[in-house]
């Protein structure tokens, strides 16, 4: 699984509280990897129980105060060999795909509407991506470290450029068989 590595990196780019981890989740890591704030919370747990992060010392206790971590030495280095490992792809799994097979057999009623509601939905996805990019990449700021990050946010951009254009043929195609059917 992995949830942990995805929290080291981002410990490693910010000690945090869970609620903080879980704001940065939602504004950019769960954009490819998504966690709820009690899986976020429970991974914590586990990963100090595992010897990979400690809760900051605090500069005086108070009732309530939220625990930010920081990752150890030993978090550094499982996630640096986890880095490393290889992993093949996972396959696609899509709800849409299988249904465009299943209208093959049964008729492809109500397909349209979901797909143009999937085109919707990566047109929006495609947009918050480059306000991202626009905001966080400008050209003049190329720093190494950003190098990484850019690459995994173009390959958000790529990927729902790519669905933008298979739903679009995928409507292509719906209309040109509503055509050839009305012909006949």
């Amino acid at each position: 699984m992995s949830l942990p590595y995805a929290i080291l990196t981002a410990l490693l780019e910010k000690p945090s509280s869970g609620l903080e981890l879980t704001r940065r989740f939602d504004r950019s890591i769960g954009y490819f990897w998504s966690a709820t704030h009690q899986q976020i919370y429970r991974e914590l747990g586990k990963l100090e129980d595992a010897g990979l992060i400690r809760v900051l010392p605090s500069p005086k206790a108070t009732r309530g105060q939220r625990k930010a971590y920081e990752v150890l030495p030993a978090g550094r280095a499982e996630l640096t060999a986890w880095v490393g490992k290889s992993e093949d792809p996972k396959p696609v799994r899509s709800a849409l795909l299988l249904r465009m097979r299943a209208a093959a057999v049964v008729g492809h009623e109500g397909l349209e509407a979901e797909l143009h509601r999937h085109l919707a939905l990566h047109r929006a996805q495609l947009s918050e991506y480059e306000q991202i990019e626009t905001r966080d990449f400008p050209a003049e700021r190329d720093r190494t470290e950003d190098r990484l990050r850019h690459l995994v946010l173009r390959g958000g951009i790529e990927l729902e450029t790519f669905w933008i254009s298979w739903t679009t043929e995928a409507l292509e195609t719906l209309a040109a068989m509503g055509a050839e059917g009305a012909g006949e």
